[in-house]
């Protein structure tokens, strides 16, 4: 009998732990199903908000800040979700557009991601170094010290996507790695034969290119031209390089890398221009400028690098935009006469407009 007593008891101490167990478990998945529906609940938000989360924020401030703008209603509850969705791992700094009405558990996601908002910043194929350092100087977007400004034609023209508070620096030396990464595959790929003896060489070419014509189907024929000239050799007597040598001297007389009057409107170059020494004026010099004129992109590099094969050595304005190729003096100067009348008939119904 007393056996059968202990086993009893025994049975009945099991069959409490045993529903103490069931019960432990109905609890946890309660409190699971509460929290999953407390973090997946839609947010408080009635638009979508920015929100920036700073460099080296930890997630308990962050929580606090999404609380105060009202994009959360439980720091604590951001916090655990954290946790769970993130393991606590730092959130990644930036700007960020939280839909309205998003959830925690949207919001955690969307921060451990990285999922933050691109700026983008256009520097146009051209552009030279001093109108890029402007940029980068007068966005809102970037932070930091101005860096020093590079040589002219070792950034990349395009259009970069950043996030708020990226440093001036970084982007900078973003635009130089993209630059060097073209020109490297670009230069390996170039046509066999090419009187250009470096990289540098075929940067320098393709900026006076990238500045002679921005219609893509005329660069490898612009580009055929000069390498022409530099097989004969022949001077490549390119405006461009007068009117950035000018400006390099004389930079009262531009403005945006153009030449200007007293009154600051565009004008055309000056004969006495055209015969000033300002060692890039390539009427006065042979071969290559010293330097680039401006940073070309990728298009134009390519162009100069595979250039059409052409016999024209001349090209002048069509009056439509584009060029007209020649291969003797003579038929260029024909063109060139047929240029300056259309120059004339412009010029006239402008006045007769006035």
């Amino acid at each position: 009998m007393a056996r059968t007593a202990a086993r009893r008891g025994g049975g009945g101490v099991f069959s409490f732990l045993f529903w103490l167990a069931v019960a432990g478990g109905v609890a946890a998945v309660f409190v699971f199903a509460f929290f999953t529906s407390a973090i997946e609940r839609a947010g408080p938000a009635s638009a979508d908000t920015a929100f920036m989360v700073e460099r080296g924020a930890t997630g308990t401030s962050i929580a606090a800040a999404l609380e105060e703008q009202n994009l959360i209603t439980d720091a604590l509850l951001f916090r655990i979700a954290n946790r769970l969705y993130a393991g606590g791992a730092p959130l990644q700094a930036g700007e960020y557009q939280i839909p309205a009405r998003a959830s925690v558990k949207q919001i955690v996601e969307m921060l451990a991601a990285g999922d933050a908002l691109q700026h983008a910043l256009t520097f146009p194929e051209g552009i030279t170094v001093a109108g890029a350092m402007r940029i980068i100087e007068e966005s809102d977007v970037l932070t930091g010290d101005m860096p020093a400004a590079p040589r002219e034609g070792t950034i990349l023209p395009d259009t970069y996507h950043v996030q708020r508070g990226m440093t001036r620096a970084a982007l900078l030396q973003q635009m130089r790695d993209a630059h060097d990464a073209a020109v490297a595959e670009i230069w390996a790929g170039r046509a066999p034969n090419l009187p250009l003896a470096t990289p540098d060489d075929l940067v320098n070419l393709a900026s006076i290119v990238e500045r002679e014509t921005g219609i893509a189907a005329e660069r490898p024929l612009v580009a055929g031209v000069f390498i022409n000239r530099l097989r004969r050799p022949m001077r490549l007597e390119t405006d461009p390089t007068i009117i950035y040598g000018v400006c390099r001297v004389h930079p009262e007389r531009c403005r945006d890398g153009r030449l200007v009057d007293a009154q600051g409107n565009r004008r055309t170059i000056r004969a006495s221009e055209i015969a000033l020494d300002t060692g890039y004026n390539t009427y006065r010099i042979d071969g290559l400028p010293p330097t680039p004129i401006a940073n070309p992109g990728r298009a134009a590099l390519e162009a100069t690098a595979r250039p059409a094969e052409t016999n024209a050595l001349f090209f002048v304005a069509d009056g439509t935009g584009g060029h007209i190729f020649a291969a003797t003096l003579e038929e260029h100067n024909a063109n060139v006469a047929r240029w300056r009348q259309i120059e004339s008939q412009r010029l006239a119904a402008e006045r007769a407009g006035r």
